[in-house]
């Protein structure tokens, strides 16, 4: 029995120099979330989707000898061919170069009109979360008061009194009505992190509340507000699409993706293909930020991973 026992076991040996090293490539935060990100096949193909209708948006325009303004009295209401890509409207407009600069006038108003909102909600999220008390109750109170109303009230209110058909308008509008969800999720982050200890570390060398809250709070939930800013762009594009389709958008003879639906929508049944296409586009682009969002929320939050 015992050299049976014995016989299980064996030397090990002289002890390597290398035994100890490190043998996994070192990696950053950010690398870490890239391949995390990587792993999600439709948020990757979205990316990429995404990133090709932007090259199309920009430099789209520059690939035919048209322009997005001009009429052509010719060649009204012409379907796609060789000449006219994507077929002229009724004026005889170039199509192909109207729906890429309407996608540069949505894109701008969407990105702008989310990213503005979700700064301004951070800052007053983070200041109520982490002072609490009376501005809190404050803060918050409003909050739930105006979220109680749709925003699509509010936001046609102030297009009608500041004036439809510009674009920094619509930008100013949007980021008005769209700051409340912000303001309220980053409240609720900065409340379950202002008593980690490097917190308290920064409060006992003396830091103000002001560089607390933005040296360290507010970064830390900086995640999941990149996410809400791809998942949030979609909206901002259906709300442009809706007001422009009712006259309260861009106006001509600049185009927009809302614009070009709303002046093909009263001759569908004859000329289809001025409605479908900007239709393809909007929904493409919703689709692919939806997408992109639900794969960063994944790679950053370490319990999805």
């Amino acid at each position: 029995m015992d050299d049976a026992r014995e016989n299980d076991f064996e030397p090990l040996g002289e002890s390597r120099p290398d035994a100890e090293l490190i043998l996994k490539r070192q990696t950053t935060y950010l690398g870490d979330v890239w391949r995390s990100f990587c792993k999600n096949k439709a948020a990757l193909a979205s990316l990429f989707a995404m990133a090709a209708l932007v090259a199309f948006v920009v430099f789209g325009p520059m690939m035919r000898p048209f322009d997005y303004f001009s009429n052509d009295y010719s060649a009204i209401n012409m379907p796609p061919d060789r000449i006219h890509w994507f077929g002229t409207d009724t004026l005889g407009r170039d199509l192909w170069e109207r729906v890429w600069v309407g996608g540069r006038v949505s894109l701008l108003i969407a990105i702008l009109g989310t990213i503005i909102p979700e700064f301004i909600g951070v800052a007053i999220g983070g200041l109520s979360g982490y002072i609490g008390g009376k501005l809190d109750m404050l803060i918050m109170r409003t909050v739930d008061i105006l979220m109680g109303i749709p925003s699509l009230i509010y936001l046609i209110l102030l297009m009608l009194v500041m004036g439809s058909g510009n674009i920094l308008t619509m930008i100013i509008s949007v980021s008005i009505t769209s700051w409340m969800g912000s303001a309220r999720s980053t409240r609720g982050l900065v409340l379950q992190i202002k008593n980690r200890d490097f917190v308290t570390a920064s409060e006992t060398l003396g830091a103000s509340p002001f560089w607390v809250i933005f040296r360290h709070l507010i970064p830390n939930t900086m995640g999941m507000r990149v996410v809400s800013i791809t998942i949030g762009i979609p909206g901002v594009i259906f709300y442009e699409a809706f007001l422009s389709y009712i006259g309260l958008g861009v106006t001509p003879p600049n185009p927009s993706w809302g614009q070009l639906i709303k002046a093909a929508a009263e001759q569908f049944r004859y000329y289809p293909y001025q409605f479908v296409v900007p239709c393809i586009f909007i929904g493409l682009s919703m689709l692919c930020f939806n997408l992109i969002g639900d794969g960063l929320r994944d790679a950053l939050d370490p319990k999805l991973r």
